[in-house]
């Protein structure tokens, strides 16, 4: 379906960001992955994904705080993929603390990586998208997108920013072959969610399986991890014909967390 297509990935050497890679590659789109830690085993696994496509599978280390080092990636994309089709904004950090106690230099980075990347890699795709008349903005934001948590206001602010800023680039480009969407996720067993699940279990002297137990019940009624396979099938489905008048949205897929 996505044969010719080239998508990036912002975060995606693990997690979510990973899971929607495979399954863009298994498309047959060639994908531009982006992220910390061990490069070689992610973009393997796209390959993989997609071999059947004889994708082509690339990496650049920006980092998503930086708007210089985005302005690069997006070139890189341009010059060795001839441009980005495909934008999927994943990249994110998360720091947990009441307000009058959080860490502004916490703030700014959370704010930065989570929402304000998000722009820098927008405003740079879009005019290679309306070229085309054809494009996919999927912004990655959360069920914190639509509701709110204790302490987690910089996490939320950027969520909630993140679904607005996809509504009005939505109505930007609501007359071109480009459509914009955000999907939001509740509890996704992440690197970054693990990290909570043991920082409970630490915490309170309980065991993993039941800080996790615990983690879901408090806000996920069908106790049951979200996973990156059905994120990345939620994407593949908002790339395809039937996505083409989906414009907007803010697509929540969290366990009935939202619906409370």
């Amino acid at each position: 379906m996505l044969k010719g297509k080239t998508a990036l990935v912002t975060g995606s050497t693990s997690g979510i960001g990973l899971g929607i890679a495979e399954k863009l590659a298994a498309q047959g789109a060639n994908v531009i992955l982006n992220g910390f830690g061990d490069t070689a085993a992610p973009q393997a696994a796209v390959s993989a994904a997609g071999q059947a496509h004889g994708v082509k599978v690339g990496f650049h280390g920006a980092d998503m705080s930086k708007p210089a080092e985005i302005a690069e990636m997006m070139a890189y994309a341009d010059q060795a993929f001839g441009g980005v089709d495909v934008l999927v904004n994943n990249a994110g950090i998360q720091h947990v603390s009441n307000v009058e106690d959080f860490p502004i230099e916490k703030w700014d980075a959370v704010i930065a990586i989570n929402l304000s990347s998000a722009f820098h890699t927008t405003r740079l795709a879009i005019p290679g998208m309306r070229a085309k008349n054809w494009g996919r903005v999927i912004n990655l934001a959360s069920v914190h997108g639509l509701v709110g948590s204790a302490g987690k206001s910089a996490y939320v602010a950027a969520k909630h920013g993140i679904v607005g800023l996809t509504k009005v680039v939505a109505l930007e480009t609501a007359t071109t072959g480009i459509t914009v969407n955000a999907i939001c996720p509740g509890w996704v067993l992440t690197p970054l969610v693990q990290k909570q699940i043991d920082d409970k279990a630490a915490r309170e002297g309980i065991s993993l399986a039941e800080a996790q137990k615990g983690l879901l019940g408090e806000k996920q009624p069908s106790l049951q991890f979200v996973t990156p396979a059905q994120l990345g099938d939620l994407a593949v489905f908002l790339c395809s014909s039937a996505g083409d008048n989906i414009r907007g949205a803010a697509w929540n897929m969290d366990g009935g967390w939202a619906a409370q």
